[in-house]
């Protein structure tokens, strides 16, 4: 991580536990929004107009969080309007890395971004990552904050279908909180817990949430909140697509396979059919990045499979 702008140290995947040596996720740093008029958002200061060309993305493909980022940026019909960057999927001593000098900055890693936007920076340097290129400067690394942007801050610039609609808002805020503390945060809960009774508490989260989900999807659908796809579904997609391939083998979290749950797999199946979701999904990044964190995978070796049938065209 950062301390008061020097990278300090290897990269660590567990910088905090709870009491109970449990994983505890950093709050992001920088809460800024772009709005239509530049008035400020939420959170954060004003003076981030929408604007074509202004805004640069930074993901990682193997990083659920830059992924629903990513997923917004297509579905919002945002790809003309807002650059994109996407830094290897090997996490090094000094986290992610730029193939070649990042071509708006010359950065070779992404916390050079942070110290550019604030040279004292305290914190980890994550993705995605919103660059400002008029002011030189980080707009927001909270994926939630870019997820809600995309839908809704970029005005006319914008287009299709709506992932935070009003009349849903509140049933979409209850899925989303149950949805990151059990199962999107719950994975990196059991495979970065540091005690068996952290990590059983994390495992039984995840394996609820599973099984909650496909009774919901069995019931009803074809979306989690009925006909259309919103927010809800970004979020329960980046992690369910990574399951089997990472969080099952990689993060302990064995119990079952997504392949094992059959009304999950064909609302992956429908979800990887919305056009713009598939192109936004690398398994070979994701075995390539989840597998190179040296804490977890210290020879480094890539496992060949699993199969993946809902993934299939």
């Amino acid at each position: 991580m950062l301390v008061d702008g020097k990278w300090a140290a290897d990269w660590q995947p567990v910088q905090a536990t709870d009491a109970k040596g449990g994983f505890v996720r950093q709050v992001s740093g920088f809460r800024h929004w772009v709005t239509p008029d530049g008035a400020p958002g939420p959170t954060g200061q004003g003076g981030f107009k929408a604007e074509a060309g202004r805004y640069h993305l930074y993901v990682a493909l193997i990083c659920p969080w830059a992924s629903r980022a990513l997923i917004a940026r297509r579905l919002k019909g945002l790809e003309a309007v807002v650059g994109l960057s996407v830094v290897e999927p090997e996490l090094g001593d000094e986290g992610w890395a730029f193939a070649a000098p990042d071509a708006l900055t010359g950065a070779g890693h992404i916390h050079q971004l942070y110290t550019r936007a604030d040279p004292h920076y305290t914190g980890r340097a994550t993705v995605p990552v919103l660059w400002d290129t008029q002011l030189g400067t980080i707009v927001n690394n909270e994926s939630a904050d870019i997820l809600a942007m995309f839908d809704s801050g970029f005005g006319a610039l914008a287009s299709g279908p709506v992932l935070r609609p009003t009349a849903l808002l509140p049933a979409i805020e209850a899925l989303n909180g149950r949805l990151y503390h059990t199962l999107n945060n719950g994975v990196y809960r059991a495979g970065f817990a540091t005690t068996q009774a952290a990590y059983a508490e994390a495992f039984a989260d995840v394996f609820a949430t599973l099984d909650a989900m496909e009774a919901r999807l069995a019931e009803g659908g074809p979306f989690l909140l009925g006909e259309a796809l919103t927010e809800p579904d970004i979020r329960l997609f980046v992690t369910l697509v990574r399951f089997d391939a990472a969080y099952h083998g990689l993060f302990k979290c064995n119990l079952r396979r997504l392949a094992d749950y059959p009304a999950l797999s064909a609302w992956m199946a429908r979800m990887l059919a919305v056009p713009g979701i598939r192109q936004t999904v690398s398994i070979d990044h994701i075995k390539r990045g989840y597998y190179s964190i040296k804490a977890l995978n210290p020879t480094g070796i890539v496992p060949l499979g699993p199969e993946l049938p809902w993934l299939m065209p």
